[in-house]
């Protein structure tokens, strides 16, 4: 499952944008939410970012498995709805609290220092984003600061991901097989047994809020 990452040149900061290429300084943040998502996972994603408060004193990084010979409304989509702000994750852009990020379809999302990567190494588990990847890389970047969510989808992307995670000392939440179109990638980490929480899909932000609304900060 491992990948290159691509590193992003210097940039001058753009007037007026939302932000600046080549940032390695972290944000502080509070905790940094990881979801995986997947066959049945947009209607998940909806109803567990909507539940979300504003101020949520987390970054949250979603893979969502998507087609990936068109461009994506996705962020756009959750952005309308979404108390957060949510975005298309971009090579090289920073992480901040109270945002969501979407990875690219065919892109690999990787963190490391704060900052976004991307790359179009090889699949993994037969998809490019992979959650493995992306979880991976955010538990050896934030350790016991990371949430890492799965929700509805097939396969069992996200399953290794957690376990590293889990490792690190972070939480893991799955969505419940009632509530899941697809309980693939769900089944996946709890037969590990490196699930925290199995939830009900109304109730998952409710765990995300609690989780994220200590005061402790994130170190590199």
């Amino acid at each position: 499952m491992n990948s290159q990452s691509i590193i992003p040149p210097a940039a001058p900061e753009r007037a007026g944008s939302r932000w600046r290429a080549g940032i390695n300084r972290q944000s502080t943040i509070q905790k940094v939410v990881v979801i995986a998502a997947s066959a049945g996972g947009i209607d998940a994603l909806t109803q567990v970012l909507t539940r979300l408060p504003a101020d949520l004193r987390a970054a949250i990084i979603v893979v969502q498995h998507l087609r990936d010979d068109r461009a994506t409304n996705l962020p756009m989509h959750l952005d309308h709805l979404s108390p957060l702000r949510v975005c298309l994750a971009e090579h090289g852009m920073p992480i901040k609290p109270a945002k969501v990020y979407i990875a690219n379809p065919g892109k690999h999302l990787s963190v490391r220092n704060g900052t976004m990567f991307m790359d179009t190494g090889n699949k993994v588990n037969y998809v490019r984003p992979s959650a493995d990847i992306l979880f991976s890389s955010t538990a050896k970047a934030y350790g016991c600061g990371v949430i890492g969510v799965i929700l509805s989808g097939t396969g069992s992307d996200g399953m290794q991901g957690c376990k590293e995670i889990k490792a690190k000392g972070g939480k893991i939440i799955a969505q419940d097989e009632k509530t899941s179109k697809y309980f693939g990638m769900p089944r996946a980490a709890i037969k590990v047994n490196i699930v925290d929480y199995v939830l009900p899909l109304t109730e998952i932000a409710g765990k995300i809020i609690e989780l994220t609304s200590d005061e402790q900060t994130i170190e590199d």
